[in-house]
């Protein structure tokens, strides 16, 4: 038996246990968004550590920044001489838990169901991305007591807030967490069974419009009529930023949208759509109509060209945040090694796809540590509803990234003896 095919046999062994594991972290209800208890989060960041330890990783440490949620890594850097270092980012914060009566079951009462789904707020964004490397770099030191390359995580606390220490936190670090590939465990794959690898994000700019029309509120029935009305000057602003045609309206704003080459976009047309089954996992309701422009494909318009959207509407202010970076996981050895590592953990060919959003976290490390190829991999299909009631894993597929995360370890500790 090969040294891959032992680190395998342990990690199907340990699966029970992985997931079990992954049931324990996720009852943790380390929420970052304002107004929860921060020794939640703390909790998390102490038991993401002893995950970590148990592993088999050294030097594992939680560490903070002043303001800052705490951030965990540790490391195993005893590979054979030549052996490349990868940097693996997850991150342990969860998004608020949303309505209590929308749930099936509690929110941090991680509950199997009989579609073959874990169902609970932070299974798949992001514990199970943690998950699945920790249990790979496991299952490797348990079957042989090495790893095929050398090896850094860092597990983030503020993700779903926007990330905002994580530049500072990379710059404090920097020489720490140098390495020659980097893995991003927090992306989505086309479908359940279908891995992905993100190559692209669109980005994303913010506005927060204000519109003023009196000093103070008025009775609608003894001035409505010659007094403007504030919410309805906004809403006509709102909808002069659309065209007829699906286009938006805002001038300039396609100026520098680079047309797909004929490579791209036969690749795109490769890809499985299905209205039908697009609708349905969306919730698209009946007689609502695709958005858009509609001689653009449905992923060309949902990766590649410029949305709007009105996320809030209220008769006061709204906070809002701005992450704003366009960012490329780079091409080759490092790439091609996550195509083979994906092809073999899942046994199906993956699909090369982008991203609606910016992604908080990728920016920073782009800044800080660019250079490294960033390998964009993750674990969320269409129906998992993160950031929603009812979050759920696919389990099978977590089953699958964890082989393939074993597979990547050797695809890329490859390189030494290339």
């Amino acid at each position: 038996m090969s040294e891959r095919e032992a680190a395998l046999a342990a990690l199907e062994e340990r699966l029970d246990a992985t997931v079990d594991a992954l049931c324990a972290l996720a009852r943790i209800p380390g929420v970052s968004a304002d107004g929860f208890d921060r020794a939640e989060l703390e909790r998390s960041a102490r038991a993401v550590a002893e995950l970590l330890r148990k592993a088999g990783l050294e030097r594992v440490e939680v560490l903070e920044l002043p303001g800052a949620h705490p951030y965990v890594v540790g490391e195993w850097l005893r590979a054979a001489r030549g052996a490349p270092t990868v940097l693996i980012y997850a991150h342990h914060d969860v998004q608020p838990p949303g309505r209590p009566e929308k749930w099936g079951s509690p929110a941090f009462e991680p509950t199997r169901r009989a579609d073959g789904r874990l169902y609970g707020r932070g299974v798949v964004d992001d514990k199970a991305g943690l998950l699945v490397h920790v249990a790979a770099l496991g299952a490797c030191l348990a079957a042989h007591g090495r790893l095929p390359c050398n090896v850094k995580l860092i597990v983030e606390g503020e993700e779903e807030i926007g990330s905002p220490h994580l530049a500072t936190f990379l710059r404090a670090q920097r020489e720490r967490l140098q390495a020659d590939v980097i893995v991003l465990s927090d992306t989505a794959n086309l479908d359940a069974g279908l891995p992905s690898l993100t190559t692209s994000l669109r980005g994303l700019v913010v506005a927060d419009v204000r519109v003023r029309a009196l000093d103070h509120p008025l009775h609608s029935g003894m001035w409505g009529g010659p007094l403007p009305d504030a919410a309805t000057a906004l809403v006509r602003i709102l909808a002069r930023l659309l065209g007829t045609n699906g286009a938006i309206a805002i001038p300039g704003i396609y100026d520098d949208v680079r047309p797909l080459e004929r490579e791209e976009r036969a690749r795109l047309a490769r890809l499985p759509f299905d209205e039908s089954l697009f609708r349905a996992q969306a919730g698209l309701v009946h007689g609502a109509v695709l958005a858009g422009e509609p001689e653009f494909t449905p992923y060309e318009r949902l990766w590649l060209r410029p949305s709007i959207a009105v996320t809030a509407l209220d008769a006061t202010p709204i906070a809002g945040s701005a992450n704003r970076l366009m960012e490329e996981a780079a091409m080759g050895v490092a790439f091609d090694a996550a195509r083979r590592a994906l092809a073999a953990g899942f046994a199906s060919e993956p699909a090369l796809i982008g991203c609606g959003g910016s992604i908080p976290f990728v920016g920073p490390f782009a800044e800080v540590l660019g250079g490294a190829p960033a390998l964009l991999l993750g674990l969320e299909d269409p129906i998992c509803n993160a950031h929603g009631e009812n979050e759920s894993l696919n389990l099978d597929d977590f089953r699958k990234a964890a082989r393939a995360a074993v597979h990547l370890l050797f695809e890329l500790g490859a390189r030494s003896s290339a």
